[in-house]
């Protein structure tokens, strides 16, 4: 049960190029050799959180290390019509190689991110969306806020990490998804070697 749970918050919620490996897998083992007697509902819950923050820890240790990436992003949606429309609208940014590619060059190009909400096929409104980077807003009602903020935004996304927030405005449910960046290194890695 803690395992099921923590996954799906953690490694679940990570993309590095929207492939997952054969060799994925992710396991707890307890052989009961120490003896412990059953943990208390308590407990259990502070064991559940405990392991939570290591699996976050270690997925998050995944992007980071993923072929050639360079910069740790957070794409958090908030604001959607329902769970299932949160989760797809930050899995299709997460892997847009389009948006994915901006990010790598620190380019706050918020079409490639309306585009990748529009090919998602949740319920959203463009003139719904705002978009930030970091604390700074480049988008509101679905329209650009001009140089200025994009200018900020870009600065930001110099940085080896950084997220990009998007309101929806359709309803209370939200999730999130960690990425990185698409980088030339990526392709020479994964065109030099083969399984």
């Amino acid at each position: 049960e803690a395992l099921v749970w923590g996954v799906e918050r953690t490694f679940n919620r990570i993309s590095v190029d929207g492939d997952m490996s054969t060799n994925d897998t992710v396991f707890v083992l307890a052989n009961g050799a120490a003896g412990n007697g059953s943990l208390s509902p308590e407990e259990f819950q502070g064991f559940k959180t405990g392991l939570a923050k290591v699996m976050d820890e270690l997925s998050t240790m995944i992007v980071r290390d993923g072929e050639g990436a360079t910069k740790l992003i957070r794409i958090a949606i908030k604001g959607a019509a329902t769970p299932g429309d949160a989760l797809t609208a930050a899995r299709t940014i997460a892997n847009s190689a389009l948006v994915k590619t901006a990010f790598y060059g620190s380019d706050p190009n918020w079409g490639r991110i309306m585009a990748a909400l529009g090919r998602s096929g949740i319920r959203m409104r463009e003139e719904g969306v705002t978009i930030w980077v970091d604390d700074v807003k480049i988008v509101e009602k679905g329209m650009g806020r001009g140089a200025e903020p994009e200018a900020k935004a870009a600065a930001r996304m110099k940085g080896k990490e950084f997220s990009v927030t998007v309101e929806l405005h359709e309803g209370e449910f939200e999730d999130h998804i960690t990425t990185c960046d698409l980088t030339h290194e990526y392709v020479t890695i994964n065109a030099d070697y083969r399984t």
